[in-house]
């Protein structure tokens, strides 16, 4: 089965700078996968030229087998896009937004059957303006979802939600996801990355650093454990990548429980914190060094 999204060589320049520097990326068809960036990054522009709405200078792209630059109306119809603008007009209630759009698919989702996959039923004759931000969000879904994609862009959907609403969503996308769906999710939520994603990748400068599943990015540095105990010396810590070692070492010295005892490894967050310091740190070596 071929990926849903195949990225090679990837550029862009605005003004001389490369904003999309050599990206290599591939996303296989019923995956969720998570891209993180610091703003201006390169998330924006990579996720655009995906989309079709942006021209690359140079690098292929596939996307459901077609390159974006010269999409056609039947491939538009595989792919949603959720974007952070709402996409609703405000004048109409839940129901009527999306009977409207319907008329803009071949084979759209029936109305009732989309309301109650995103959950606002209780809202169907709300109209937008009187909508919560979760339950706005909730519609941008249904719209990105209306024509049954192959394929769905999610640009930080959850950003100003609050945490309640958050968790509402991603129970949602996991729905997606299991019905087959592919996702290319962008957030800055870490946290989100880690639930929701089956692989994230990290961009910075416009240059891939990595990409892996959440529990695994930054393997190296996940080796570095921090252990910590205490005894009638006081409090101890410990740097080391053999923990189990440690800890058997710290057992046999130590004659029954040993206090405050705890193993602690970098979390996904210190990881891409990190990575990104260490990727600003060399582009200003590289400017210095010019």
């Amino acid at each position: 089965m071929s990926a849903a999204v195949e990225v090679t060589g990837l550029r862009k320049r605005y003004a001389g700078r490369s904003v999309v520097d050599g990206v290599d990326l591939s996303i296989e068809q019923g995956e969720c996968f998570a891209l993180l960036g610091p703003n201006g990054a390169g998330k924006t522009t990579t996720v655009e030229i995906l989309e079709g709405f942006r021209p690359r200078d140079s690098g292929s792209v596939s996307v459901l087998g077609t390159d974006p630059a010269h999409a056609t109306r039947a491939w538009r119809t595989r792919i949603g896009v959720v974007s952070q603008e709402i996409g609703a007009p405000l004048e109409l209630s839940v129901t009527e937004t999306l009977n409207h759009f319907a008329a803009y698919h071949a084979t759209p989702r029936p109305t009732d059957e989309l309301i109650a996959a995103v959950g606002l039923e209780e809202s169907a004759k709300v109209r937008v303006p009187h909508l919560s931000g979760g339950q706005r969000r909730r519609l941008d879904v249904a719209l990105g979802i209306q024509g049954g994609p192959a394929l769905l862009f999610l640009d930080e959907p959850t950003t100003g939600l609050d945490p309640a609403a958050r968790r509402q969503f991603w129970t949602l996308i996991e729905g997606l996801t299991a019905a087959g769906t592919t996702v290319l999710l962008t957030t800055h939520y870490l946290d989100e990355a880690a639930h929701l994603a089956d692989r994230v990748a990290v961009i910075a400068g416009g240059r891939l650093l990595e990409v892996a599943p959440p529990d695994r990015l930054g393997a190296t540095m996940r080796l570095a454990t921090t252990v910590r105990w205490r005894d009638g010396a006081g409090a101890h810590e410990e740097q080391t990548n053999a923990p189990t070692e440690t800890l058997r070492r710290l057992l046999a010295e130590h004659h029954g429980e040993i206090e405050d005892l705890a193993v602690y490894r970098p979390s996904l967050e210190e990881v891409y914190l990190a990575m990104i310091a260490a990727a600003d740190a060399d582009t200003h070596q590289e400017e210095r060094t010019r």
